[in-house]
């Protein structure tokens, strides 16, 4: 167990991100509740990274969402949609991880997906240098479809009902608080409970990062699936 400052944490990321031994680029996740910090913690990581020299592809989940029309058949609050019919695996396996992968070629895209104006998304195809690092943050990234994608795990821990106050500072400029605490509690904490349940993250990370004080973190690293 670890526990001190953020660039203490930074520097047990960097130094598992320098461990990973493969002949391809080494593909990250940073996985984690919304709210939990994770994104930031990938940020963070990605900075360190290139200060050290590495290639880095920055992404995130956010880029693989399917078009809100067929994101929410089951309703805009409901967890089990949130699970299972929010993100297009399929296409982040073929155009992001797979290619990046063992068997890859190394020409891949970073996104599907643009925010903005709500439409599939197709950009340039990038050529990654083989000692190029992926670091890829989201929620859901240990479940079964994408599982086996990875050279290493992270996973951003929280107490739940804390991110439901982050949320509502996070998006105060963009949402009412009601709202905020509505999709939390009925769509993201929901979904994310049914996670730990079905898939038990914490199992198969290599590195746990409990976030709850984020200038004060504490990690540990994890033997995975409990071997």
């Amino acid at each position: 167990m670890g526990h001190g400052t953020r660039d203490e944490l930074l520097c047990c990321l960097t130094g598992a991100v320098g461990s990973v031994s493969v002949a391809h680029p080494a593909r990250v996740a940073v996985d984690g509740p919304p709210a939990a910090g994770k994104t930031t913690l990938a940020d963070e990581l990605a900075v360190v990274l290139r200060m050290q020299g590495r290639d880095v592809i920055r992404a995130t989940i956010d880029d693989f969402l399917f078009p809100r029309a067929q994101r929410y058949p089951r309703g805009e609050y409901s967890a089990e949609g949130c699970y299972f019919d929010t993100h297009d695996y399929d296409a982040l396996n073929r155009v992001l991880l797979d290619p990046l992968g063992p068997d890859g070629d190394r020409r891949f895209q970073h996104a599907v997906y643009d925010h903005t104006t709500d439409t599939v998304s197709s950009p340039c195809v990038t050529v990654a240098p083989a000692d190029a690092v992926l670091v890829f943050d989201g929620v859901f990234l240990m479940r079964p479809e994408l599982i086996d994608r990875w050279d290493l795990r992270v996973f951003v821990s929280i107490e739940l009902e804390k991110t439901v106050d982050r949320a509502v500072i996070r998006e105060r400029q963009m949402s009412s608080r009601a709202d905020v605490e509505r999709r939390w509690r009925e769509r993201y904490i929901p979904s994310q409970q049914f996670y730990y349940a079905e898939v038990r993250p914490t199992e198969h990370a290599d590195i746990v990062v409990h976030n709850d004080e984020p200038q004060q973190p504490v990690w540990e690293a994890r033997t995975r699936d409990g071997l």
